[in-house]
């Protein structure tokens, strides 16, 4: 068996972690750098007579994408080795030919892909976050996602304890060369006497959820991992843990989720038909667990080294069949006729 993962040059050491396992037990597995494409590395995919087999070419060497028998999409960064001085007006079609040649490889090279992409885009949405959530019996916060100042402040009033807001997107913005991380922000009266500019640019909107615990769970498969951290012992990272991420990065200890919620868990995985899912929780101090999102691609090494949960060690063997996917549709295996 042969695993494709699609990842870039810059990514941290879970992958080589997954590849570890994956060679543990007994398979093999192919890492595409996908910085590097276009450009040094060359994808083929060919259907009918007299083409060349369907490959994929790297500084790893030449995979015959006719043997892979699953894909683990973990990050993409297709264009990134375009040449700098590129006239904008040939590297932006560039970057989409590039595009719509690999989602190509992805939908017709392997009978199981962690996550397809279809599922993938369609599970980033927050909002269906909210909505299958709640059909799953989680507790969801109020939320509101709007450009509307008047609506933003019509919801503070109803919700006296305060609000928070955040982006349905994760972006930076440089100043000075500094990267500025856009995080999750407790709204001040200022904030809501200042809402000009919203009206350009929709954010999101929720009410504020007392914090005991911030809850991080991995989902691979059938299998639930969760680690918490106690957010509120540093007042920067009151509203949003990241924001003191490396500080706390130690503190991380593993969390036995009760089995409602974990059954909740699984259900909204089920809506949102993922195999993967690092899903944001809080634990308020009354013990009420409140569903925030799921990132179907979201990051998880550091769990793995501070609070030891084998997630890599799960990801290998999803890949590999030693244990039950969740969903296995949703790609077709182009037969070898069709070539």
């Amino acid at each position: 068996m042969t695993v494709l993962i699609v990842t870039h040059s810059q990514e941290n050491p879970c992958v080589q972690k997954v590849q570890d396992v994956i060679a543990e037990e007994g398979g093999q597995s192919f890492r595409f750098n996908t910085d590097r494409y276009p450009g040094r590395d060359i994808l083929s995919l060919g259907f009918g007579k007299g083409v060349p087999k369907r490959r994929l070419v790297s500084t790893e060497g030449e995979l015959d994408l006719d043997t892979v028998s699953a894909i683990w999409y973990r990050r993409m960064r297709i264009g990134k080795n375009l040449p700098k001085g590129m006239d904008p007006q040939l590297a932006a079609p560039s970057n989409e030919e590039s595009r719509r040649t690999f989602r190509g490889m992805m939908a017709t090279s392997a009978p199981f892909v962690l996550d397809p992409l279809q599922n993938i885009r369609y599970a980033e949405n927050k909002q269906l976050h909210a909505l299958v959530a709640r059909k799953a019996g989680l507790e969801v916060p109020d939320s509101l996602f709007t450009n509307d100042p008047g609506a933003v402040r019509r919801f503070a009033d109803a919700h006296p304890d305060g609000i928070i807001t955040k982006m349905q997107s994760s972006f930076a913005i440089y100043r000075d060369d500094e990267e500025q991380v856009v995080f999750t922000n407790k709204m001040t009266e200022a904030d809501l006497s200042e809402l000009d500019g919203l009206n350009l640019c929709p954010m999101i909107f929720q009410e504020m959820v007392p914090k005991k615990l911030e809850l991080r769970v991995t989902v691979v498969g059938n299998e639930i991992f969760c680690a918490g951290i106690d957010s509120t012992t540093m007042e920067r990272a009151e509203s949003d843990w990241r924001k003191e991420g490396h500080a706390f990065a130690e503190h991380w200890k593993p969390y036995e989720l009760p089995e409602a919620v974990k059954a909740g868990l699984l259900k909204t995985m089920d809506f949102l038909q993922l195999n993967y899912g690092a899903i944001d929780i809080i634990l308020t101090p009354d013990d009420r667990y409140v569903f925030l999102e799921v990132n179907p691609c979201g990051e998880f090494y550091w769990l793995e080294m501070y609070a030891d949960l084998p997630i890599s060690k799960a990801i290998a063997r999803l890949l590999t069949g030693k244990i039950p996917r969740r969903f296995t549709g949703g790609h077709v295996t182009v037969p070898a006729s069709a070539r």
